[in-house]
């Protein structure tokens, strides 16, 4: 599973990250909103060593510290630049689901894609809230789950006495059908790690977040990764794949995964896709292919 380490951010917080180690071209992974670097772990087996594999658990997430400071996605895009600093990282492929794929698009907006050769996003909408501003056609297209009012509401609920049982119904919400026990166990089982003081304002900053002004600059080769049985409608991924320069698209259907975890439920199809897309050789003038 690779060695588990830490580090100090620029602000003082300590991080736990697990890194494969080995020969392959570094691959950084990232979790989403209160889960752990554990959701990967099915990756960090599959995907090497073909691939150096780099997992990291958030602040407020896992086993990292969990300060009383810093639950932006901006900072949390700093942390990853501590990261990859630290390793000194300076080429790697990076991918983020849900909102560690938020985190990624900030790093992007804030220090470019210098350093990125491939990217791969994994089932997260442009927007998640639908702010007053957008139509109902943007708010579509981009996703979004939330009305302002019911983020606001489900903030409310995490932070309030039944905050444990409100965890669990949002993490149940994100998958379709009946789900493998063992792996809705496990999900619900992670996201405990995040108390309330941690989830509820980095929720309410991720939820606040509007990307589509950063997908056109992104300018390496990208892959986005939706799922059928997401609560995530995979017609937003396919507005994000549309916006990115030259995205692949690549739908998982139900038969395959049937939630917003398609990494855990179904490891091989999702490591064959990714580790096929990362393996290739460099071709950037077509990469229009859309596979669904």
């Amino acid at each position: 599973m690779g060695a588990v380490e830490q580090l100090t951010t620029g602000d003082g917080v300590r991080l736990v990250y697990r890194d494969s180690g080995g020969e392959g071209f570094p691959l950084v992974m990232l979790h989403g909103w209160g889960q752990t670097q554990e959701m990967f772990r099915h990756q960090v087996r599959g995907l090497s060593p073909a691939h150096r594999v780099i997992t990291l658990d958030f602040r407020g997430h896992g086993v990292s510290d969990k300060p009383y400071h810093g639950y932006r996605i901006a900072r949390f895009a700093a942390d990853v630049l501590d990261l990859v600093d630290h390793l000194g990282l300076d080429r790697f492929d990076a991918l983020g689901w849900s909102m560690g794929a938020s985190v990624w698009w900030s790093f992007v907006d804030q220090y470019g894609t210098g350093r990125l050769r491939r990217f791969v996003a994994v089932d997260q909408p442009a927007a998640v809230a639908a702010v007053p501003w957008m139509s109902v056609e943007e708010q579509r297209q981009s996703g979004a789950i939330f009305d302002v009012a019911g983020l606001l509401a489900l903030g409310a609920q995490l932070a309030g006495p039944g905050g444990e049982q409100a965890r669990y119904e949002f993490v149940r919400g994100m998958f379709s059908g009946d789900p493998d026990p063992a792996i809705l166990s496990f999900v619900a089982e992670q996201i405990k790690a995040t108390p309330a003081h941690a989830g509820v304002p980095l929720l309410f900053d991720h939820c606040a977040q509007d990307w589509r002004d950063v997908l056109p600059r992104i300018d390496v080769p990208t892959l986005v990764i939706g799922c059928d049985g997401s609560h995530v409608h995979p017609r937003s991924q396919q507005f994000v794949a549309q916006r990115i320069p030259g995205a692949r698209l690549h739908v998982f259907p139900v038969t395959v995964a049937n939630s917003h975890f398609p990494f855990l439920e179904n490891p091989p199809a999702f490591n064959d896709v990714v580790g096929a897309f990362l393996s290739e050789q460099p071709d950037p003038v077509d990469h229009t292919d859309v596979n669904v």
